[in-house]
C-alpha cells in the first residue's frame, strides 16, 4: 500500500478572501471588510479556484452562489479561521490582562514563594497575582495558568522551562530533639526517632541520604510517618514529632529563624531540580517575563546551592517526562 501524500495547502490570503466572501455572499461586501478593491477580490477567488482546479462560486447575473464544492470546503475553511481567531484572541487575552495565574507547589508557595512575593509586589504594582497552589498536573490549556513553579527534569516537550535552583536534601528537626536520652547528635540516635517522609515522586529521599552516609535504607527501630505534603512533614518536624528529610528550599526559612535545625553536616543534591514553566506562547509575556526576572535574580542573589553531590542517584523516583507535552507532574 503506496504512502499518502498531505495535501499542499493553497494561499492563505486566498483562502481568506474566499470565506470572506462566501460569508457575505458578496465580492463587494468582502472587499470592505478587507479594505481591497472588489477587483482584488475577484482575482483572488478565480486564483484560488485555477490552483484548487475546481470551481467555488457561481456567478448569477448580480449575485454570487456557491457551488456544491464550495459549500463543502466553507465549512471547513470556516472551522480553521474561527479556531485561529479563537486562540489569537486567547493569546492576547492571556498576555494583555494584568492578571498572572502561578501554579506552584502548595509546600513550594508556603514555605518559599509566598514569604519573598512583597518584593515581587513591589517592583510590579501593575501585575494582579493569583496563586493557584495544587499537587495536581497542570493543564495550561484549559487549566488557566500562565506558568507554573514545578519540580522535575526540566525537559518537558512543548514548553519553555527556566531553571530556577538545584534541590538538595538533608535531615531537619526541632531543636529540642538535640537533647534528651537520645539526642540527635550521632547517627546512631535515628533509629529511636521517628521518621517523617513525604509520599509519591519524593518517597524514597530517606533511602537515598542514609544510603550517602552509609547507613541502611531503613534504620532499625525507627517508625515512619508518611504524608501527602511537605508542608505537613516539616510543620510535623517543628512539631517535634521526629526527623524530617528535608529540602533546602523548603526548610530554609525555618531553619534560619531557628524552628529547625540540620543536626548532620550531610547533605545530597540530588538529580532533579525547581524550574519556572509555561507555555512557548506564554514565555515571552511581559508578565510572565517579569516573574522570570524576578526569580532568577532573587535567586541569584540568595542561593548557595549544594554542598555535597552523590554520583546519578539512580534510586531516584522518575518523574514520567513522556506525558509532560502539556501537563507538569508535581514534585508535591
Amino acid at each position: 500500500m503506496g504512502m499518502v501524500m498531505a495535501a499542499k495547502l493553497p494561499s492563505l490570503n486566498g483562502l481568506k478572501v474566499f470565506e470572506c466572501a462566501a460569508r457575505h455572499m458578496s465580492f463587494t461586501k468582502a472587499a470592505s471588510e478587507l479594505n481591497v478593491t472588489q477587483t482584488a477580490v475577484s482575482h483572488q477567488v478565480r486564483r484560488l479556484e485555477a490552483e484548487l482546479g475546481i470551481r467555488l462560486f457561481h456567478r448569477i447575473k448580480e449575485r454570487l452562489e456557491l457551488t456544491a464544492s464550495g459549500q463543502a470546503y466553507l465549512q471547513g475553511v470556516s472551522l480553521a479561521f474561527d479556531q485561529l481567531r479563537f486562540s489569537t484572541e486567547q493569546l492576547l487575552e492571556g498576555c494583555n490582562n494584568t492578571t498572572l495565574t502561578i501554579s506552584t507547589l502548595a509546600t513550594f508557595a508556603a514555605k518559599w514563594l509566598l514569604p519573598r512575593l512583597g518584593s515581587f509586589r513591589l517592583e510590579h504594582p501593575e501585575i494582579d497575582i493569583r496563586i493557584s497552589a495544587s499537587t495536581d498536573l497542570v493543564d495550561f490549556v484549559v487549566g488557566g495558568a500562565d506558568t507554573a513553579i514545578r519540580y522535575g527534569s526540566g525537559e518537558w516537550k512543548g514548553l519553555h522551562a527556566d531553571w530556577l535552583m538545584a534541590d538538595e536534601i538533608f535531615p531537619v528537626c526541632s531543636p529540642k530533639l538535640l537533647t534528651g536520652n537520645h539526642p540527635l547528635t550521632s547517627l546512631d540516635n535515628l533509629a529511636y526517632h521517628t521518621l517523617l517522609q513525604v509520599s509519591g515522586v519524593t518517597s524514597n529521599d530517606w533511602s537515598i541520604w542514609l544510603g550517602a552516609v552509609g547507613l541502611p535504607a531503613h534504620v532499625t527501630g525507627g517508625a515512619r510517618l508518611t504524608f501527602d505534603l511537605a508542608l505537613m512533614a516539616v510543620q510535623a518536624a517543628i512539631d517535634g514529632l521526629g526527623v524530617c528529610i528535608g529540602r533546602r528550599a523548603y526548610v530554609e526559612d525555618d531553619l534560619r529563624a531557628g524552628r529547625l535545625v540540620a543536626p548532620f553536616e550531610k547533605s545530597v543534591a540530588t538529580n532533579r531540580a525547581f524550574y519556572l514553566v509555561s507555555p512557548r506562547d506564554l514565555a515571552n509575556c511581559a508578565k510572565v517575563v517579569a516573574l522570570r526576572s524576578w526569580l532568577i535574580d532573587l535567586i541569584g542573589r540568595t542561593e548557595d546551592g549544594p554542598t555535597v553531590r552523590v554520583g546519578d542517584l539512580d534510586n531516584e523516583a522518575e518523574v514520567d517526562d513522556a506525558a509532560l507535552a502539556i501537563d507538569v507532574r508535581t514534585g508535591r
